[in-house]
């Protein structure tokens, strides 16, 4: 039976991305949302105004009407304007009377309104005698014969003032929603702002400048400082205790081999130094496994910081006169500022072996180089030696496998090296040196 397929995971969006789309589109859809409710009562407004004019125009018409005046003129602005669209008509029986600016025509009834108030005008909508769409006005009023009173004003006169509105609060909504959403992004940064000093005090307490992280946090964050502190404490007590535990162990191996060694010192009892050989190699190891527990115990949070500089120096100095007769010249570019989280003891170790098996394998010249980098600080050290083909530079970087083992004739001690700087979070690689021989790159975290 085939293994289930994994659903592949969804992609990692930040928080700010997702404050800001939520709150964009939060922004987006008030502001459609105002910009309609505003343009309907915008509509009714214009509307009402407009049906206010044809009421006042009915209202006058039926007192007309009424008294007998209709053949007077009663064309009101603006409904004594030339050209079609503010108008007027009254039909009773057979008469018919009509404004001026119909010319002559008539007024044409298309869609009828709701006559809820028979005693007062309601809406109709209607066309001119040239066809022009009207919003219309429409009173009955009763008699023997009834008369229909009709008061028309053009569209435009609706939707003209209405697009300009419209055109301006749309302008207006725009830059308002370009103030909201400047204003969110600001929020959200202000916002966010805590869990970037977070990351910060983190980077402090991983890399030794702080032991704890400050408590001095918003009330968001306070629970999770208060845990990350809990856990720092906890790692702490934890190293003392494998600080303690190393210290026993060392105590109880090296004093044994200290002993025996002692006793084969003498040629009676080891004739052939085989023992002793044994006993050696016994103390070397657990040299190296000590230092193990011990770097592995050091990668806590509890580090101290050593500058780089003066051991690099100590070391040429050493190295310069143990290879004198060779005539090794050790060049070093290292800043006096730059220092590394790590012990100084295992820093001279790690150093010590790239340094000097640079030495024992160059011609004449060394070269010792650190900088700081994104991913940490990186030491090269380059010799002009012969240096090391892919397999022999594959075979001592394979974990738990030494050179001298695995390619004779080439133990320089890089095993432990990398054992030690990947036990404090760093690497180290080989490759070819501008120098023609070989190049090691110790990283280690800033």
């Amino acid at each position: 039976m085939p293994p289930p397929k994994k659903r592949p995971s969804p992609p990692h969006r930040s928080l700010r991305t997702r404050l800001l789309a939520a709150a964009l589109a939060l922004v987006l859809v008030a502001l459609v949302v105002a910009g309609l409710a505003i343009g309907v009562i915008l509509h009714r407004f214009v509307r009402g105004q407009i049906e206010g004019h044809l009421d006042a125009q009915i209202v006058a018409l039926r007192a007309g009407l009424e008294a007998g005046l209709l053949s007077q003129t009663l064309d009101a602005p603006p409904f004594d304007r030339d050209g079609p669209g503010w108008a007027w008509e009254v039909r009773r029986g057979s008469e018919t009377f009509c404004s001026g600016s119909l010319r002559g025509g008539h007024i044409t009834i298309t869609e009828p309104g709701p006559d809820d108030e028979p005693d007062r005008p309601h809406p109709a909508d209607g066309a001119g005698p040239h066809g022009e769409r009207l919003i219309l006005r429409v009173l009955t009023v009763p008699g023997t014969p009834p008369a229909t009173i009709v008061a028309a004003a053009p569209r435009a006169a609706l939707y003209g003032p209405l697009r300009e509105a419209l055109t301006s609060l749309a302008l207006a909504l725009g830059v308002l929603g370009l103030c909201l959403i400047a204003g969110l992004a600001l929020q959200v940064r202000l916002g966010l702002a805590p869990l970037r000093r977070l990351r910060a005090d983190l980077a402090s307490v991983r890399a030794g400048r702080r032991d704890r992280v400050p408590e001095d946090q918003p009330a968001e964050i306070k629970p999770l400082v208060a845990e990350l502190n809990a856990l720092l404490d906890q790692n702490a007590q934890n190293l003392e205790r494998a600080r303690g535990h190393v210290a026993n162990l060392a105590h109880a191996l090296k004093t044994p081999l200290a002993t025996l060694s002692m006793a084969l010192a003498e040629p009676a009892r080891d004739p052939g130094g085989a023992l002793r050989l044994q006993v050696d190699d016994m103390d070397r190891r657990v040299r190296h496994h000590l230092r193990r527990a011990r770097a592995a115990a050091l990668a806590g949070s509890a580090r101290g910081r050593t500058p780089l500089a003066p051991r690099v120096s100590d070391l040429r100095d050493a190295l310069v006169r143990l290879y004198a007769e060779k005539g090794v010249a050790i060049d070093c570019a290292v800043p006096d500022d730059l220092s590394v989280p790590c012990e100084g003891q295992d820093l001279d170790e790690m150093l010590g072996n790239l340094v000097d098996n640079a030495c024992r394998w160059c011609r004449t010249r060394v070269r010792v180089a650190a900088s700081s980098q994104a991913s940490g600080i990186a030491v090269r050290v380059e010799d002009d030696g012969p240096g090391l083909d892919g397999a022999a530079a594959e075979a001592v970087m394979t974990r738990g496998r030494r050179l001298d083992e695995g390619v004779p004739g080439h133990g320089f001690g890089l095993p432990i090296t990398l054992e030690l700087a990947e036990l404090y979070g760093g690497g180290l690689t080989l490759g070819r040196s501008e120098l023609g021989g070989l190049k090691a790159e110790l990283t280690l975290p800033a």
